[in-house]
């Protein structure tokens, strides 16, 4: 009988923890790889929490994505510090949007960022008080297909 792989467990295939720490030393403006898309696939889910309110800073913006400079595609000038703290926001960028306006898919899921090469999956951090931050947790929780890796 098959057996589950680990990814098959949980709905997600890679799951980041950015501390206050990392916050800091990644710095305004700065960015972090923090998964990566394999050659043959693409990104189905990308979730981001704050499970520990930030502390120091009201202006906290993140963006995850596959552009170095300004990676936005999955998720899109968040801001972290306002949102209520242990409610997750999901796949807000052009990348997951149909058309203008339009969320919703028809069935299914609807994978993107395909890869033909592996590709890195950034964190933009971009906040003036950043080094003012004394406490918060964000978890960053992507599903990432890899149709090549039963090849």
């Amino acid at each position: 009988m098959p057996q589950l792989v680990n990814n098959e467990r949980s709905p997600y295939t890679d799951v980041v923890k950015i501390t206050a720490a990392d916050l800091i030393a990644i710095g305004t403006g700065g960015t972090r790889r923090i998964a990566t898309i394999p050659a043959g696939g693409a990104v189905e889910l990308c979730a981001v929490i704050e499970t520990v309110a930030v502390v120091g800073s009201t202006s906290l913006v993140i963006d995850v994505g596959t552009t170095l400079a300004d990676p936005e595609e999955f998720i899109n000038a968040l801001d972290v510090d306002a949102k209520t703290t242990g409610l997750p926001t999901f796949n807000t960028r052009t990348s997951f949007v149909q058309t203008a306006g339009n969320t919703t898919i028809a069935g299914g899921s609807l994978p993107v960022g395909a890869a033909s090469a592996a590709t890195p999956v950034y964190i933009k951090v971009t906040d003036a008080a950043v080094a003012s931050i004394t406490a918060g947790e964000i978890m960053i929780g992507l599903r990432i297909l890899d149709l090549t890796k039963f090849a």
